[in-house]
């Protein structure tokens, strides 16, 4: 029953945002810094900088609480870019591992967990990129 409560507000939360917003994708996430020594580019849209990963990723992705599908949804990413703190191992999923990328939600501000399979890495983790 909590999973399809949650999946119900993901579906709100998903028609009320695409009513609300219908803006590009960023170009370049705030606090970005092309010019840092430490970016690695990772594939043609993605790159890691101090630990973090700037990369492509599905618009209106889910967030969880935990790293697993059975987790609470607790914000989405309305972007098409955006900026994830770190990555962990949890549940399997279509990507083919369980990677698991820790980011902040656009619509909340909630912090959780995003499958590696919504994010455009070429591969996962990206080198780099902190371990949570």
């Amino acid at each position: 029953m909590a999973r399809f409560t949650s999946l119900l507000t993901a579906a709100v939360i998903a028609a009320t945002s695409t009513m609300a917003f219908s803006g590009a994708a960023q170009a370049n996430p705030a606090g970005a810094s092309p010019a840092a020594t430490a970016k690695l580019q990772v594939s043609a849209d993605c790159y890691t900088d101090g630990g973090k990963l700037y990369c492509g990723n599905y618009a209106n992705a889910a967030i969880y609480e935990h790293r697993r599908f059975d987790s609470p949804i607790v914000d989405f990413v309305r972007t098409t870019f955006s900026v994830f703190s770190c990555w962990g191992h949890g549940e399997a999923h279509s990507g083919g591992n369980d990677i698991w990328y820790w980011t902040n939600g656009d619509y909340n501000g909630r912090w959780g967990n995003m499958p590696a399979s919504e994010v455009f890495t070429s591969e996962d983790p990206p080198a780099g990129m902190t371990q949570c």
